[in-house]
């Protein structure tokens, strides 16, 4: 079943992709409306978490996700090799970083995180936001609570997302 889930979103990905970069060659500007984005589970990150490809290939470099996730859906520990920016379109999360303070994210906050920045992040309201990757291809490395790389298996087996308390 993973496996045919799987496929179905590297197929649906090379389908968006495909368009895109027929345009992008041609030097055309490209409009996605958020209605009509293809939405799928991205391998390595929670079920919670869907994504839709709106620019260039996750899996070679630069790219720009637009991302939904549940209320209480939460992205453990990790980081990403990529530079990652987040703005926030609709709902609200909470943002943890190792070496900073957290921050709750509201429609049209804006979080840059440098390559390799361990954090967490969890909607406390079903989420809506962009994500842009650059400088490597999108990944997700988890850790433990003493910063050692984890497999995502021992992650995502975890318990399923609990309700997002009350208003920060």
């Amino acid at each position: 079943m993973r496996f045919a889930t799987c496929c179905l979103a590297i197929l649906l990905t090379a389908l968006v992709l495909g368009q895109l970069a027929s345009a992008q060659e041609m030097g055309k500007s490209v409009y996605l409306a958020a209605a009509t984005s293809k939405f799928v589970n991205f391998p390595s990150v929670p079920e919670c978490t869907m994504g839709a490809v709106q620019r260039g290939d996750p899996s070679k470099g630069d790219a720009t996700l637009l991302l939904k996730a549940k209320a209480g859906c939460k992205i453990p520990w990790h980081w990403h090799t990529a530079d990652e920016s987040l703005m926030m379109v609709s709902g609200r999360a909470r943002v943890e970083m190792k070496d900073g303070s957290p921050a709750v994210l509201r429609a049209g906050d804006f979080l840059d995180l440098a390559s390799k920045h361990v954090h967490q992040f969890t909607c406390l309201a079903p989420c809506l936001l962009f994500d842009v990757s650059t400088g490597a291809p999108f990944d997700v490395h988890y850790v433990d609570a003493s910063g050692n790389e984890i497999p995502p298996e021992q992650v995502l087996k975890a318990k399923p997302a609990k309700p997002a308390k009350k208003a920060e």
